[in-house]
């Protein structure tokens, strides 16, 4: 297996030299046939014009990569964490090779999890609007210390190659594309190499950078470029072969770390085929320099450094305007040094970022604002959730707040007292008197026995007197309507006839005949009808 493998990559090589042959003879040594194409004041230096890197898969990277590696496609380092001013510190590279002196800038970035950051051109969107915009307009717009230039581009649509995270939103996924990548995941390790599809998109612990260069540089401290011809395993494109892009001197820029967790970045002036480094220059430089990992960004007229907003660096492309001066190309991602920022830079929306740390609401905690103070069933029945945790609860007190206040001491933290009198308790929530039989009143002072007495010695006096008096009226009034039904009954006598009104009618018999029966002219009186 081991010498198909060798075989295979071999016959590559092979390739690759007659492809560069080819292009040599077709372009003229030292440039790119897409410099022919394009207008003569860009200094175009694109590995990849037509598509961005190999479309195989992650397994045949692992294949071509020396053994020694194993399935290991990507080196990581946990970042450091310095939080002293300044943020980052940059020095001017004067560089001495044979024939030529290379000037740039070196810039150490102390704290890249909080102060390092993958923009996209001009503003958030623009990779999806496919906008390009300077280095000088993008690090303004979002206040950064220090600027470079960042991933490869489509120029002729302007499209962001690659994979693209910034600040932690996924921007582009490249679908698996293999080139070397510069990411750093949200628990602050540092990522350089070859990333598969799922590593990219991994969410244990996300990548909150990620941007894709060509080219791994250097490889635990080793310089790596032979190796990553292998890896990358790509064929030749327009600008001539992998071969060439990698031996040509040109304007460069890199992205590394150090072996204190430092970010590293690197801008070198250049012309392609006059002046600045090939890769193989820049890795060895790059490891004489203390760096450990490091992958290759966008170069040629690519090639920007600001520094507060302002051009620092003496780019490679001519001004449209007027051809004797030089001006800064629009590119597409940014790799920015500011001051710190909070991750998630809103805080998760549950606090606010302070000077590089999270400030977070109450109930909040956590670098992020991510965790909840107390969470059920962390706080008990008797226990209520604070900004700074669980606490008891009105009325109880105790470890896991179980005992109620002791007798005196009732509400928040059983601080506040009360006063029951006549063996009365308060409770211990409200603090309100609860008292003993017989007692009444806001502290149980009334003594409630005593009131019943004197109320019950009232009631008989005045319930004895008014039925005496009571009876005896009722007593002469009973009299009184007696006397006088004996009076009404036995004091009159029977009317007189004499002189008074009478009507007789004589009683008649069925058929109208006066009844006559008590003689002419007299009545019987037991069969008359008296009238009044």
């Amino acid at each position: 297996m081991a010498t198909r493998r060798m075989s295979a990559c071999f016959l590559w090589l092979l390739l690759c030299l007659c492809g560069r042959l080819w292009t040599s003879r077709s372009t003229g040594e030292g440039v790119s046939a897409t410099d022919d194409i394009r207008e003569p004041y860009m200094d175009i230096l694109q590995p990849y014009t037509d598509g961005h890197g190999p479309r195989h898969s992650h397994r045949y990277v692992r294949d071509c990569q020396l053994s020694v590696h194993g399935n290991r496609t990507h080196e990581s380092f946990r970042a450091s964490n310095h939080s002293g001013l300044p943020v980052a510190e940059s020095r001017l590279v004067v560089y001495k090779l044979p024939n030529r002196i290379v000037t740039g800038h070196f810039t150490v970035v102390r704290d890249p999890l909080r102060t390092l950051s993958v923009l996209e051109p001009g503003r958030p969107g623009g990779c999806g609007s496919r906008r390009l915009s300077t280095v000088e307009e993008t690090s303004r717009a979002a206040g950064c210390v220090y600027a470079q230039n960042g991933g490869y581009f489509n120029t002729h649509t302007g499209q962001c190659l690659g994979n693209v995270v910034s600040d932690g939103r996924m921007v582009q996924d490249s679908g698996g594309v293999q080139n070397a990548h510069f990411g750093i995941r949200r628990d602050g390790t540092l990522v350089f190499g070859y990333l598969s599809q799922d590593e990219v998109l991994d969410q244990s612990n996300p990548f909150v950078q990620l941007v894709s260069g060509v080219m791994w540089l250097v490889r635990n401290g080793e310089v790596y470029v032979n190796s990553s011809l292998k890896a990358e395993c790509d064929e030749t494109q327009e600008t001539g072969s992998l071969r060439y892009f990698a031996d040509v001197v040109s304007a460069r820029t890199a992205l590394g770390h150090d072996a204190k967790g430092s970010v590293i970045l690197l801008q070198l002036d250049g012309q392609t085929g006059e002046r600045g480094m090939s890769l193989w220059e820049m890795a060895d430089f790059l490891k004489q320099n203390g760096v450990i990992n490091a992958i290759n960004m966008d170069g040629g007229g690519s090639a920007t450094f600001v520094s507060n907003g302002t051009l620092a660096n003496y780019p490679s492309d001519k001004c449209k305007a007027d051809v004797r001066w030089r001006c800064a190309r629009a590119v597409s991602t940014v790799l920015c040094v500011h001051p710190p920022h909070c991750q998630p830079s809103d805080c998760g929306e549950r606090g606010r970022c302070v000077d590089g740390a999270c400030r977070c609401q109450e109930g909040w905690r956590g670098a992020d604002c991510g965790s909840s103070v107390c969470q059920l069933p962390s706080c008990g029945p008797h226990e209520v959730c604070t900004a700074s945790g669980c606490v008891c609860d009105a009325g109880w007190t105790g470890v896991n707040c179980s005992r109620e206040c002791l007798p005196g001491f009732y509400g928040d933290g059983c601080n506040q007292t009360c006063s029951c009198l006549n063996g009365g308790s308060c409770h211990h929530i409200h603090g309100r008197c609860s008292c003993s039989p017989g007692f009444t009143g806001k502290n149980c002072e009334e003594d409630g026995r005593s009131q019943a007495k004197e109320q019950e010695q009232e009631t008989h006096y005045l319930t004895e007197s008014t039925w005496l008096t009571l009876t005896i009226i009722l007593s002469v009034l009973l009299m009184l309507s007696l006397l006088a039904l004996v009076v009404q009954l036995f004091g009159h006598s029977p009317p007189s006839r004499t002189g008074a009104n009478y009507a007789y009618l004589p009683l008649t018999t069925s058929d109208g005949e006066v009844s006559n029966s008590g003689g002419a002219g007299k009545w019987d009186c037991s069969n008359a009808l008296e009238l009044m």
